[in-house]
């Protein structure tokens, strides 16, 4: 059996060249989860649990930490060494480590204020699953813009090139404006799942939305209706699954009385 298994991730990983993402994807996952059970043995009180990182009385956000990794793989995947067994692994495991540490605190960087147990936190494990996603899909084969591969002597090939990136690449940016973000990650490897997101309603509050669906409008009308029945139905599943991964949110109240995420009070961070 192991060595079925050991001739399988051979063949199907390794000489592909794909073990360096895997292992990203791995320690991506991984320090994602120990972050996060960082955070929340913190968030309780635990005694014995190794408190925040502050220097000089300030708090040191661990994405700060993520940044200085994150730096490193990349100048180290440029260094002559960088493209070289073992050191390509290490580095993907580096910025795997490092992308985690950033994303975690996804909503914190984008809104520039601790939001970190909030509600609005929650985009940073959306930051994170679509992030993974990503890495796995890639993992299997799916391949950036939906190209596997070009003649570059065949001319027909580039015409017929450009007008698949020409198509994804609109279809993925109009997913994104109508606030479709999944479905324009997802797009950007496998290109009919950005289709569907373009030719679909935009999101209530989406650029889309606000220039092209005006107040009182049938669209407006049908998008919030729309949004509404899909959060009575798939919300409160996922806030269970979050819940479970990232910790349950602080309501507006206790959240507005606390300052930084990170020097809140050790009973519940």
């Amino acid at each position: 059996m192991w060595a079925a298994l050991s001739r399988g991730y051979e063949r199907v990983i390794v000489e592909p060249g794909k073990q360096p993402l895997l292992a990203l994807l791995v320690a991506f996952i991984l320090t994602f989860l120990f972050i996060r059970l960082s955070v929340r043995m913190i968030r309780a009180g635990v005694r014995w649990w190794p408190g925040n990182v502050a220097v000089g009385g300030v708090h040191v956000h661990h994405a700060v930490f993520g940044i200085a990794f994150v730096l490193l793989a990349g100048v180290g995947a440029f260094s002559p060494a960088g493209g070289r067994s073992p050191w390509w692994d290490l580095l993907a495991i580096l910025f795997g480590v490092g992308a985690a540490l950033i994303l975690d605190e996804f909503a914190l960087v984008l809104r520039l204020k601790d939001v970190y147990w909030s509600e609005q936190g929650r985009m940073s494990v959306d930051a994170v699953i679509l992030g993974a996603a990503f890495t796995a899909l890639l993992i299997v084969g799916a391949t950036p813009l939906g190209v596997d591969g070009l003649d570059t002597g065949d001319h027909l090939a580039l015409w017929d090139l450009i007008i698949v990136l020409g198509i994804n690449i609109v279809a993925v940016s109009c997913s994104f404006l109508k606030g479709r973000v999944g479905f324009g990650v997802v797009g950007l490897l496998i290109p009919l799942v950005a289709v569907v997101g373009a030719v679909r309603l935009a999101r209530p509050g989406s650029a889309w939305a606000h220039r092209r669906y005006p107040e009182g409008s049938r669209k407006a009308e049908r998008s919030a209706r729309r949004a509404a029945r899909f959060a009575a139905r798939w919300r409160p599943r996922r806030d269970r699954l979050f819940d479970l991964i990232a910790g349950r949110p602080d309501d507006e109240t206790d959240h507005a009385g606390r300052g930084d995420s990170g020097r809140g009070s050790q009973r519940r961070r």
